[in-house]
């Protein structure tokens, strides 16, 4: 631990803590997100045993690919055809199923959430295990944990530092998740709102994995959409919901308000 305390691991670990920060939001807000799926009383203890968990096997991912990336980025098969090329690795491999598992779920919840509230007048949906949802969170917690890892490796070569900026990443991860979930839980039309962002989000990963396995569709090869990109979208669809909210209200002002003028008598 010596190794922390000179000033350019010291630098590192700051600038490692806010990578984290920076690409763990889209993590946070599936954690948030998946964790509404538990019953109500465990939703809490469901994001910490779930994150607690992710950073200690975040930490042996991190351990596992300081002697395998070479492995990890090696081309496992690829193909050629007029339409369709590319070579794959286990690292796009991991990224594409990830983009494919969030887009499902994301699009499942959407038309779940519209199925519910047609048929059952906003009837709550019912709930999963603690335990699913505990291994879906550590599962996609794994998942988008490539990036903040590898990038990480790309600053220091220190195991210490990498791991200690895992660690707080993860406790802040915690802390944040408590307030984003009740945030949501308060300001339930958000939800779609969150839902569609995933469903970015997966669109992101897909992107990423194709760059990673070198896909092109006849002669066009895949480019990752880039984080600046995505919170482009993110403020974009942030304000267009906003704007429709407010919008809407108005409508419903204005109808209210001509509905009582037309009661009054002539």
């Amino acid at each position: 631990m010596a190794e922390l305390f000179t000033i350019e691991n010291f630098f590192t670990l700051i600038m490692l803590v806010l990578l984290q920060a920076v690409l763990g939001f889209d993590n946070l807000l599936y954690i948030s997100l998946e964790s509404q799926r538990a019953p109500e009383e465990s939703q809490a203890k469901v994001r910490r045993i779930g994150i607690a968990l992710a950073i200690i096997l975040r930490i042996g991912l991190l351990f596992a690919l300081i002697g395998l990336i070479e492995k990890v980025q090696a081309p496992l098969f690829g193909f050629d055809t007029k339409a369709v090329a590319g070579s794959f690795n286990l690292h796009s491999i991991i990224v594409l199923l990830g983009g494919v598992f969030i887009i499902y779920t994301a699009v499942k919840e959407i038309f779940h959430m519209m199925m519910i509230h047609n048929a059952h007048g906003g009837e709550s949906e019912k709930k999963k295990s603690v335990g699913s949802v505990i291994f879906w969170i550590v599962l996609m917690n794994l998942v988008f944990s490539f990036d903040s890892i590898l990038s990480a490796m790309a600053l220091t070569k220190v195991f210490a530092v990498m791991a200690t900026a895992i660690v707080i990443g993860g406790i802040l991860m915690i802390w944040l998740s408590d307030t984003v979930a009740t945030f949501l839980q308060k300001n339930r039309m958000y939800e779609v709102l969150g839902l569609f962002v995933l469903l970015i989000v997966g669109i992101m990963l897909l992107t990423e994995g194709g760059h990673l396995a070198h896909l092109k569709f006849f002669g066009n090869e895949i480019h990752p959409m880039t984080k600046t990109t995505f919170y482009f979208v993110l403020i974009v669809l942030v304000l267009t919901d906003i704007v429709q909210s407010r919008y809407q209200k108005r409508l419903i002002a204005q109808q209210d308000a001509a509905e009582k003028h037309n009661k009054l008598p002539g």
